[in-house]
Parts: C-alpha cells; structure tokens; sequence
C-alpha cells in the first residue's frame, strides 16, 4: 500500500478521483500537487484549521472527530475561552498517526514524526546523522526525568518491522500521558516525570528503502546495491539485504572486538562490501554508527535496547561481561515477552551496538529479536509481536 493509497483509507475514498469530486477539485484521477495536499492532513493525522466565528473547541472537535482533550494538548498555548478569528490551530483527527500494515519507509517515518510532534508537542527531534545517500537519521526524545534509556531499531534493513514497534508504542506512550492513563498498567506521566526515552527508529533509513521498495529499480541507488549484491549470488536481493547501501552492516561496525568480527565475517567471504556481514574498513567508519555512538556518550542512558528480527530472543551479554542488574531485567523482559533470554552466539557476538554499550558502560544493554520466520518478516506478524513487546517497552523507562 502506498502513502496516497492509506490517505485514501483515511479520508473514506476508494479512488482519487472520488476524493476529487467530494473535495471540489477536478477529478483528474492523478496526483496533482492540490490533491496531495489535500491528502496530506489524513498522513499527518491532524488538520491546520482556522478559527471562524462562534467556534469553540468542543464544536470543532465534533466536527472532526476529536476529543477537545486531544485539540488541548496539540496547542498548549492556545486558551479555549479566548479564541480569535482566523487564528489557526492544530487538529488531530480521530485515528492513530502510525500505522502498522505497510512497508515501513524512511518516508513513512518522516511523515509520522511530523504528525505525532504536531500531536503532543511535548515530543521533540533532532538529526543525529545524514547517510552518504542523504536520508536523515532521526532522534525523537520525550520525557523530563533524570534517568535515561535508549532505545532503537532497523539496524539492519530487512528488519524493517521493528521501527513500526517503536513508533507505536510511541504513539501509545504520548497519549496515555496527555491522557493521565496508564501503559502496560505503569502510570505514563509518572514513567514522563522519572525518565527520558531517547528513540532512534531508524538507523538504517538507506536500506531499509531498498528492502520496502522505496528505492525503485533502474535507479543509481539501486543499481549501486544490484552491484554489490552481485558478488554474493547466494543472498536474495533485495529480501536479503542487511547492510547500508555503502555495503556495511551497521551493527557489525562497533568498537567491540571488531577485528574478531572482522576475522570471523572475513573466513565466511564477506571481505568487501555486502548485503549484509561486512563490517567496513574500521570501526564507525560510517555515518549511521558513528551517530549512535555519540549519542549514547552524550546521553549516558541507564538502559539500552536494540530491536532486530527475528527469533522470539532477548541477548544480554557480551563476552563474560554480566552488568549488575542486567540478568534480572533480562528475566522481567523476558516474563512479559514469552521470549527466551540467551547468551549471543559466538559467531554473531561481536561489534554490535549492544556489545559496545555493554563493554563501555558495564549497564543493562539488550538486543530483542523479535517475529519468527525468514526477513523481512509479513507485516501481518505485527500485531502479535507489538503485543509480546509492550511489556519491554514499557518496563524498560521504569528501571
């Protein structure tokens, strides 16, 4: 499905043509600029209304489908007993912004973040990295306690699906809080006031394009990776892609024990760029890790996980080293997963992200591997593996 096809869903038209008509435009049929931008608000999940006379917030929130809660949250500054003609405001309509049944694109995300800082404007972003091939790395942060976590996904691009688990529980995070409610029955604003979450939902926005289909075929991307791919006929392509597009596997490209890494992966072929277990010319030596690495330094967070598919596994170590707490937050995650918490097996146990937080820092670092089958995992595995990993999502702020 595309992102002009679920606009569609949302705003309750089959076709474009009949949001055309029913909109006033001229039903073309294609996607002229004034279409999409009509479409735009059903992405981004809210409108930007302006006041006219007699409105007050709890007509405009029938209007739209809203609560005056969510209108209230969305703009904070703006008082509902002192509103002005032709101020404008932001609307959230009455759906979910993130949805969870289609390929996930760094597209997808951005648009997302958009709407969901529009909602609950308690969020913020920032940019922690641009890939050689311009995608932006994105860092979205919430929260006002003093200790921090961080947590993050799509390391590798065929793993695309863990970014969607993310945003969600983002998104269920953020309203429970504007709400007063609770998440996985832990009172949000108390989790809101005691920790700050530090979300990188997409390390690998290059490859995971490839992998969704974003990158269409017969284009320099494209055929850059179809290059690559080539040395290595045995791999799917793209299904089997891991890597960025420069050919490096992120989460191969950490200072922890890289040069054991780099024997290992080197002994299986992967000695120059690949879809996936190479591990580059040198630690950090890409955008995307290097990011992640200056973030956790600056940050200093208690607690971290890192999301992959697939498996049903939690792995806590690194090496020998047991961080104090780490195996029993392990065994908590692993209670409310129905995962198996485990040891890394050797061959795949070294220069992760979650190896160099744990060698680093000696605290709790974890690596989820989410789903079951062969990546990229069905969408239609999301609604099962969103329920086993609320638990760990939510209990991972309260440590």
């Amino acid at each position: 499905m595309s992102l002009t096809q679920l606009a569609l869903r949302r705003a309750g038209a089959q076709t474009l043509e009949e949001f055309q008509r029913r909109e006033g435009l001229y039903p073309s049929g294609g996607e002229d600029i004034l279409t999409m931008q009509r479409l735009m608000p059903y992405l981004l999940g809210y409108e930007r209304y302006m006041i006219k006379p007699n409105d007050t917030f709890y007509r405009i929130a029938r209007q739209f489908g809203t609560t005056v809660k969510a209108i209230r949250t969305a703009n904070p500054s703006s008082d509902p007993r002192r509103l002005s003609v032709g101020q404008y405001l932001n609307v959230p309509f009455g759906f979910p912004v993130v949805p969870t049944d289609i390929p996930f694109t760094s597209e997808v995300l951005n648009v997302c973040i958009q709407g969901l800082i529009a909602r609950y404007p308690f969020l913020s972003q920032r940019t922690i990295a641009t890939t050689a091939y311009g995608r932006r790395v994105t860092l979205l942060r919430m929260g006002n306690g003093t200790k921090s976590v961080i947590y993050n996904a799509s390391h590798h691009a065929n793993e695309w699906i863990t970014t969607p688990v993310l945003m969600k529980f983002l998104e269920e995070y953020a309203e429970a809080v504007s709400q007063g409610q609770t998440i996985f029955g832990i009172d949000a604003v108390a989790l809101f006031q005691k920790t700050q979450l530090y979300l990188v939902p997409m390390v690998n926005p290059d490859g995971v394009d490839l992998v969704t289909g974003a990158i269409a075929p017969n284009t320099p991307q494209y055929d850059e990776a179809q290059q690559i791919a080539a040395y290595f006929p045995s791999i799917p392509f793209p299904d089997g892609w891991k890597a960025n597009l420069k050919g490096v596997d992120l989460n191969l490209n950490y200072p922890a024990e890289w040069e054991q890494a780099k024997e290992n992966k080197f002994a299986l072929g992967f000695d120059r760029p690949a879809p996936r277990d190479y591990v580059g010319d040198a630690p950090l030596d890409q955008p995307e890790s290097a990011a992640m690495v200056a973030l956790t330094r600056q940050v200093n967070p208690r607690l971290t996980l890192s999301y992959h598919s697939q498996g049903e596994v939690i792995y806590w170590k690194f090496l020998d080293i047991e961080p104090p707490e780490a195996r029993g937050i392990g065994q908590s995650f692993a209670r409310v997963s129905g995962y198996l918490l485990e040891d890394t097996p050797y061959a795949s146990g070294f220069a992760g992200y979650k190896d160099w937080f744990i060698l680093k820092y000696n605290r709790p670092g974890y690596t989820i591997e989410v789903g079951s089958g062969t990546n990229p995992l069905p969408i239609s595995q999301f609604a099962e593996i969103y329920e086993q990993n609320l638990g760990i999502l939510a209990l991972g702020l309260t440590l």
